[in-house]
This record gives structure tokens, C-alpha cells and sequence, in this order.
């Protein structure tokens, strides 16, 4: 078995159709879950002097647009890249009349920009989908001289009690794609990504409330869990609903993350 976890990672969806396809059935509940970014991130990324109002921007795997329709109100332009046409659409949707927006239908191995054209990238929730050299061999091609990547997450605060119990849920449902992508989530392709080239870190406090659809659309917009409408996704959904209602209060619950963030320029690897 190969050691590449990102591969193997890769390698479980391919059945699927591909985690494009995955992801193209769950754009409704991305748009009803997913967190957005907090302020003091793009602040951070304006101190560093990475992102202002003349910033050229990629948006790697954007999905649905939650990093992008922030970037916008910062730079100059913002190309949000999404191999999803669902996600694509969807994100099209919502900023198509925004200055400065346009989007590709293209990966970060290929996102079909041209050469030497943007000053930051940025890839929020999507490296673990990476093949990493290639991403990183596309990325120094399509960047300015003095360009900057940004990879970002919002990463669940797993000792809270309410991501215990999700945890729970997800290892019940998850199956051999959630081991996958456990074992991709250590992060350790981001040192290779970066090739020895110095990078800062942002580490910040961020949080969601959710409604109990919501809470439920959390869960489901997960690519390792089943169908919401097959007997494995109603049986979760049930398990989900008893513990929103363990955790609730005034009707919502609070979904409590770490935004990170890593922010270099890759070496030639």
C-alpha cells in the first residue's frame, strides 16, 4: 500500500466518480453549514502584505465561495477555481455581480490560468485533494515574482464536547473514507508543499451557529458521509438530532473552530 496519504485519500473516491462528483452532490449543504472566515484573517494577510486593493487573487478549490466572497472585499480581483460545476454554479450565484469576480472551471494541478498572472493563491478546505508537486509546480507557474500561497483552514475544535459527539457520529458512518482522510489530515504534505521555503502561520479563534438543519447539513456536507436520504444517512441524521438537542441552547448551537493558516511562497521542490 502506498504511503502517500493523499493518494490514497484520492484512490477511495474514485468509484464515486471522484471527489468532484462527491462534492457536486452536496453543495446545499455546504451553503447551509460550512463556516465562513473570520476578519482577523484577512487583516492578518493585509499586515503580512500579502492582500490590498491591488492584489490579483486565485481562489483554489473554491467551492461554494465562502473564502472568495471575502477576498473580494479586500483585493482587486479574486478568480475562484472549482473543478465542480455544481460548486461552481453555485458560487457563481452568489457573486457574479461583484467587481473584481470570475471563476474557472479548472484544479489546482490545472487551473487553466496563465502564466505569471495572480499575487496570491489561496486554498481554503482543499489541499488534502492535492497532488501536491503538481499543485506546487502549477502554483509557481501561474504566480508573480514575488507571489504568496495561502493555504487555510477552519479546523473543529475536536476536544469540545460538541465535536466529541460528532466524532462519534462520523467514525459510526464515515467508514473507509473517513480513515482516509484521517490519515491525510496530519498535514504533514504541507513542509513538502512548501519545499523549505520559510513559512508564517496564522492561528485564530473562530465560530459557527447553527440551527439543528443546519447542524445536520454540517455533518452531511461531509465527503466521507452518506446520502442524507439512504437508511445509513436517516439513521445518522437521527444520532445528529439527539445531539443538537444535547447541546442546544435558544434553538442553535455553537460550532467552535481554529482558523489556520500557512502563508510562504513553495520552493522549486
Amino acid at each position: 500500500m502506498t504511503n502517500d496519504t493523499g493518494a490514497r485519500l484520492r484512490a477511495e473516491y474514485v468509484g464515486d466518480g471522484g471527489s468532484h462528483a462527491v462534492f457536486s452532490r452536496k453543495v446545499a449543504a455546504y451553503v447551509a453549514s460550512r463556516p465562513d472566515y473570520p476578519a482577523a484573517l484577512f487583516d492578518a494577510l493585509e499586515a503580512f502584505g500579502v492582500l490590498g486593493r491591488s492584489t490579483v487573487v486565485a481562489d483554489i478549490g473554491a467551492g461554494t465561495g465562502l473564502l472568495t466572497q471575502a477576498l473580494l472585499l479586500r483585493a482587486a480581483t479574486v478568480t475562484a477555481i472549482e473543478p465542480s460545476d455544481e460548486m461552481r454554479a453555485a458560487c457563481d450565484e452568489a457573486l457574479r455581480a461583484q467587481a473584481g469576480y470570475r471563476s474557472l472551471n479548472g484544479t489546482a494541478e490545472h487551473t487553466g490560468l496563465t502564466d505569471g498572472c495572480v499575487d496570491l493563491i489561496t486554498a481554503a478546505q482543499a489541499f488534502h485533494w492535492f497532488d501536491v508537486d503538481a499543485a506546487r509546480r502549477e502554483f509557481l507557474r501561474v504566480l508573480t515574482p514575488g507571489g504568496l500561497v495561502a493555504l487555510v483552514w477552519n479546523d473543529r475544535v475536536r476536544t469540545d464536547p460538541l465535536h466529541v459527539a460528532m466524532d462519534e457520529v462520523f467514525a459510526t458512518y464515515g467508514g473507509a473514507k473517513r480513515g482516509a482522510m484521517l490519515a491525510h489530515e496530519d498535514r504533514s504534505d504541507v513542509p513538502r508543499f512548501f519545499a523549505g521555503a520559510a513559512v508564517r502561520e496564522i492561528d485564530l479563534p473562530h465560530e459557527h451557529l447553527l440551527d439543528q438543519a443546519g447542524l445536520r447539513a454540517l455533518a452531511f456536507s461531509r465527503s466521507y458521509m452518506p446520502q442524507s436520504d439512504s437508511d445509513a444517512g436517516q439513521a445518522a441524521e437521527r444520532d445528529i438530532d439527539g445531539i443538537f438537542e444535547r447541546f442546544q441552547q435558544r434553538a442553535q448551537v455553537n460550532v467552535r473552530y481554529r482558523t489556520v493558516a500557512f502563508v510562504g511562497r513553495p520552493g522549486a521542490g
